[in-house]
């Protein structure tokens, strides 16, 4: 049934319809690996924020970068399904060829547009917390070395919610497993400065 289905389109349906089910194979892939971390795309990288923030979207740069192969993929998917699905409201092919290509187009300006604005929102999000933590309490979790000669971790909560952050000190002592801190300054967006509150044995 199936082929004699391929059997009677066109040559243009076939090319159509090839493009189309290749780019929505391809997209599919992409999608697959982009959550298990592995992007088939090298233009568009997804970092793991350690400190439990989420994915960090600002190295995205699917959504700056016009000529890579995911943008490509999108306007392939967008321009063959609507060639395809306006064979009969656009029963001129030349005119149809057009329009499809201005929706492949739109479709890639769209995702571009929409990576630029997830982007916006994390960065927003990340300069959000980093001020907020400032004050926050919380407990070390790796040793912290003395006077700032090496880094340790450190769980604090912010708006609720508990993130693990690098921490310093400059306390004369390291601040072991356990000790209660306050964080003091935010070194960088990974690194916290930490003085101790009080002290618990574990």
């Amino acid at each position: 049934m199936i082929a004699t289905w391929w059997a009677s389109l066109s040559v243009l349906m076939k090319i159509l319809w090839g493009i189309s089910l290749a780019a929505t194979l391809v997209f599919v892939i992409q999608s697959i690996m982009t959550f298990v971390g592995a992007d088939a795309d090298s233009n568009f990288d997804v970092d793991v924020d350690t400190s439990m923030d989420g994915a960090d979207l600002s190295n995205i740069d699917g959504g700056s970068n016009l000529y890579t192969f995911r943008n490509f993929v999108n306007f392939c998917l967008g321009f063959g399904w609507s060639a395809i699905l306006l064979e009969e409201s656009i029963p001129n092919v030349a005119l149809r060829i057009v329009v499809a290509v201005l929706i492949g187009i739109a479709l890639v300006a769209l995702v571009m547009w929409m990576f630029k604005w997830l982007a916006g929102m994390q960065q927003s999000g990340n300069i959000n917390v980093h001020k907020s933590a400032v004050g926050c309490e919380g407990k070390v979790y790796l040793t912290i070395p003395a006077n700032r000669s090496g880094e340790g971790k450190v769980q604090i909560t912010i708006a609720g919610a508990v993130r693990e952050y690098n921490a310093v000190c400059e306390s004369d002592k390291p601040l072991p497993t356990g000790t209660s801190i306050r964080v003091v300054e935010v070194v960088n967006s990974n690194t916290m400065l930490v003085e101790e509150t009080t002290t618990y044995t574990v």
